[in-house]
């Protein structure tokens, strides 16, 4: 099994690495776009008692949804590709991001707060200076939640053309070839592995403090 896996890495380096860019790109756009609304909703929630309701259960919502049923519900809307397979990846995406900001930010001490607010400082910068300094520990974690998750489901953007490893994984299944799941699993578990080492380095440079603590 190992010589036939790596006959197939010899003679398909080339469509192997082009799969491996094209995960890649899709689970990092989707990553992007669920950060992006993920904390700007998980504030707005924070602030807004009633809205913390609403928009929490909606996305606790769609995250119990599977990502192969996003995929079929927007295919009549969107076609095949890789704009569905994003959208659907971001929809799973954004619970994990979003709560952990919201629970960030509430989590801020009232106390430093009434402090910052006592030595004159303005909204804008209570958010910038206090609010998301505290809370983005908690951030990070959400989108490191998110970024495995994400890595793990962009499998199935192959099932509506939009390539990736899941593409080995699918003509592994379908010609019953143990080889190519193999080296499609392992691919695949080689980039969340990357993944989280790389999130874990840029968390260090963002949050030095923390992990000179831990020393």
């Amino acid at each position: 099994m190992l010589l036939e896996c790596l006959n197939y890495l010899q003679s398909n380096g080339a469509d192997i690495a082009v799969r491996v860019l094209e995960h890649m790109k899709i689970s990092l756009t989707a990553l992007l776009a669920a950060v992006l609304i993920g904390v700007a909703g998980g504030y707005a929630a924070s602030v807004s008692n009633k809205g913390e309701k609403w928009i929490m259960n909606l996305f606790q919502v769609l995250r119990v949804i599977p990502s192969l049923a996003i995929l079929v519900l927007l295919i009549p809307v969107m076609g095949v590709g890789m704009k569905p397979a994003v959208t659907a990846l971001a929809i799973l995406a954004i619970p994990p991001v979003l709560t952990n900001t919201c629970v960030g930010f509430l989590e801020v001490p009232p106390f430093m707060l009434e402090s910052a607010k006592g030595i004159g400082m303005k909204e804008w910068e209570l958010l910038v200076h206090v609010r998301f300094p505290l809370a983005l520990p908690m951030i990070l974690t959400g989108i490191r939640s998110a970024l495995v998750e994400v890595i793990a489901s962009a499998t199935l953007a192959a099932k509506i053309g939009a390539g990736g490893l899941g593409e080995i994984i699918f003509t592994g299944l379908g010609l019953n070839r143990t080889d190519l799941l193999l080296i499609g699993g392992f691919l695949v578990g080689v980039l969340s592995l990357a993944g989280v080492g790389i999130f874990s380095m840029i968390c260090r440079i963002l949050m030095p403090y923390k992990y000179r603590r831990r020393l």
